[in-house]
């Protein structure tokens, strides 16, 4: 047994145990299974059923290796079942005594739609639990050297959906545009430029510090630095495409400057 495998052992106790006919919502991280939380681990390891979107990892899916595995979609732009489709099967699931675990990339709270699983499973009378992950904007930062926050640069930070960018329940870009605080937009690709154009009719400089993250953690992981006014075109022109996170805000300057450094260090 590995030093890792020992130190996992000691921790089973202390996990608290999946019951038959309960429904746990889990983050599976940005991509990485490295990212994956113990609790998580314990919960592959333990389910009956593992409904699972298109953002999760093959490796990590796999790690469920007696469980009924349902693909759920579930990624912007492609062919996905319902929400409610997915709730309905998680109650049946559930109803038929299984462990039902149901799997998202990132954090099921942050742009996860775990609250609307969780409101559905506690009206149909469901044990639920949620199991909190890496959620994907910060999981990108942190593999793209970019910090979150930087004392002297930021004092907050803001996360947002660009999935209806141009349409009703668009997010107010021109209000944060003037917060000045760096912003992470999440499932915005498809709607890129519009979303670049709101923020710079909203008041940010078209030199505003900017960046793309693609896959973020995994091998296929690619960055983008660029600024606002250009980042658009840059990602049609790099091949950028989803899932990805953007970022906008002067907080991507700090990439280079530690890359560097890293360099440096490595070079001895």
């Amino acid at each position: 047994m590995s030093v890792v495998q020992e130190a996992i052992a000691r921790l089973i106790p202390h996990l608290t145990p999946f019951e038959p006919g309960h429904v746990w919502l889990a983050g599976a991280g940005p991509g990485n299974a490295g990212c994956l939380t113990l609790d998580v681990i314990h919960a592959l390891a333990s389910a009956d059923a593992v409904v699972y979107d298109a953002l999760v990892e093959p490796s990590v899916v796999e790690t469920a290796r007696s469980a009924q595995l349902v693909h759920a979609g579930k990624r912007g732009g492609k062919a996905s079942a319902s929400q409610d489709e997915i709730t309905g099967l998680l109650i049946e699931l559930a109803r038929q005594g299984k462990r039902v675990l149901r799997l998202k990339g990132g954090d099921p709270f942050v742009f996860g739609r775990g609250g609307e699983e969780a409101l559905a499973l506690a009206r149909a009378g469901i044990g639920f639990r949620i199991l909190p992950g890496v959620t994907s904007a910060l999981g990108a930062l942190a593999s793209a050297g970019i910090p979150a926050t930087m004392r002297g640069t930021n004092k907050a930070i803001i996360l947002a959906t660009g999935h209806a960018a141009g349409g009703k329940e668009d997010v107010d870009w021109a209000a944060l545009a003037k917060t000045g605080e760096p912003i992470l937009v999440y499932m915005g690709m498809s709607n890129l430029a519009r979303i670049t154009d709101a923020l710079t009719r909203g008041g940010l400089t078209p030199s505003t510090p900017a960046a793309l993250i693609m896959s973020a953690t995994t091998p296929q992981e690619r960055v983008l630095i660029s600024s606002l006014g250009s980042l658009a075109a840059e990602a049609s022109a790099h091949g950028f495409e989803s899932p990805a996170i953007i970022v906008v805000g002067e907080i991507v300057r700090m990439r280079s400057e530690l890359l560097g450094l890293a360099r440096q260090v490595e070079a001895g």
